[in-house]
């Protein structure tokens, strides 16, 4: 008896099985690379070598692009990455009082008490300290991304950065490289200035209390966390499966519906066969003029997204979406 999560990202998209004791038994990572359908296909054709349709009791969707995820593989439930990342952080700890997570594109905090979410921020307006803006300066300077939080390491004497803003922050690299000061010092720098900025922005008027979790693929950059404890005065944690905590999440809490309902409404992993297609349409049933994508399998009509009033979107359950 297993549970499927998934979590699709802008940059990644991330499956988890879970067993009947919460233990992570498979997990997959894949890059999103803006073709959301095809990477769920291709870690479905993993899964289905290891997994049989009916082992699979539950399976849940969050991140950016759960609603599509949930038509194409017949999700339980489909949650935003606020509830996921509080759900797996508190079936691992129930002492957690404070979630920064930090993944391909935006960045969150999640404030807890008492095993509640109570608060929360997010930061989606610009890329200033996510994973793609972390990726992006690390090839700039030639040095691989599982690198770069060990050369924030070596740092001495950190540059200040300017990391209020993306395009600022790295124009404030190149000039301090052309000043000749020391690589380390600079990326060193660059850390503390995100998260400066992260705690100013996101973080600013939320009381962060210990325990802290670190969470999205970010939190693998241990310069990045040596800098959030720096700034905070205490330890931050990264949680084993960090950069899945989303798929985890999903996963849970699917688990719980379908205990509920006692059915699952997974498709299975046939999909990886199936073909897909996207046609779009202007609905002209209001003056929003909303730019509606159909989506096919196999010639079947399987779900509508992007109106804002809901018209076309009758794929899914209201109630199982939040």
């Amino acid at each position: 008896m297993y549970y499927l999560g998934v979590d699709v990202g802008s940059v990644s998209t991330d499956l988890i099985v879970l067993d009947e004791r919460l233990n992570v038994k498979d997990k997959i990572y894949l890059r999103t690379r803006g073709r959301p359908i095809q990477v769920i296909q291709e870690g479905f054709k993993l899964l289905r070598e290891k997994y049989m349709d009916e082992e699979i009791h539950a399976c849940g969707t969050t991140g950016s692009g759960r609603s599509i995820a949930a038509t194409l593989i017949g999700a339980d439930v489909v949650k935003n990455e606020i509830t996921a990342h509080s759900t797996a952080a508190l079936e691992m700890d129930r002492d957690v009082q404070t979630i920064i997570e930090i993944g391909g594109q935006d960045s969150k905090i999640i404030v807890l008490r008492d095993g509640i979410v109570v608060d929360f921020a997010m930061n989606t307006v610009c890329a200033a300290g996510t994973g793609s803006f972390l990726d992006r300066q690390a090839e700039r300077l030639d040095i691989p991304i599982e690198e770069f939080g060990d050369y924030a390491l070596k740092a001495t004497t950190p540059v200040r950065i300017a990391g209020r803003c993306a395009v600022f922050a790295e124009s404030d690299m190149i000039h301090k490289q052309q000043l000749g000061y020391y690589e380390a010092d600079i990326i060193g720098g660059l850390c503390e200035a995100l998260v400066r900025n992260y705690l100013n922005n996101i973080g600013k008027g939320k009381e962060i209390l210990p325990k802290v979790f670190f969470q999205g693929g970010v939190a693998a950059n241990k310069g990045i966390k040596k800098a959030f404890e720096d700034a905070l005065g205490f330890e931050v944690i990264v949680p084993d499966y960090y950069d899945m905590m989303g798929a985890i999440g999903a996963a849970i809490i699917a688990r719980n519906a379908v205990r509920k309902t006692g059915r699952t409404n997974f498709k299975g992993f046939g999909l990886a066969d199936s073909t897909f297609v996207s046609k779009s349409f202007e609905c002209a049933g209001c003056p929003n003029c909303c730019e509606v994508v159909r989506i096919y399998e196999n010639e079947k009509a399987i779900g509508c997204f992007g109106d804002r009033c809901g018209k076309w979107n009758t794929s899914l359950p209201a109630q199982t979406i939040a």
